[in-house]
């Protein structure tokens, strides 16, 4: 989704998607930070409670041999939801 943001990570916003992520975090409203992170939070905890249903409960193998044979779409995912969460905190601050 957010592809074109990364064809080169030293230019955007001045840094990659995570250090600038962690800019906002740092400096954001600390009970807006609390309150995405606690969604993000639940939802991770219900995707690994689905892969659990399909993969059995060594779910952390399963992503590590995942993630192995799909690194770039990772690692590009990845970026997409600093940016996704960094855009959520943003959009509640003052």
């Amino acid at each position: 989704m957010y592809e074109a943001l990364f064809e080169d990570e030293d230019d955007i916003f001045g840094g990659s998607p995570k250090s600038k992520f962690m800019d906002v975090v740092f400096n954001a409203n600390n009970d807006i930070v609390r309150q995405e992170l606690a969604n993000f939070i639940e939802k991770v905890a219900t995707m690994e409670l689905m892969l659990e249903e399909h993969v059995g409960e060594d779910i952390e193998r399963a992503i590590q041999q995942y993630y192995i044979k799909h690194q770039d779409a990772c690692d590009t995912k990845a970026k997409s939801l600093y940016v996704e969460l960094m855009g959520a905190v943003l959009s509640q601050s003052e």
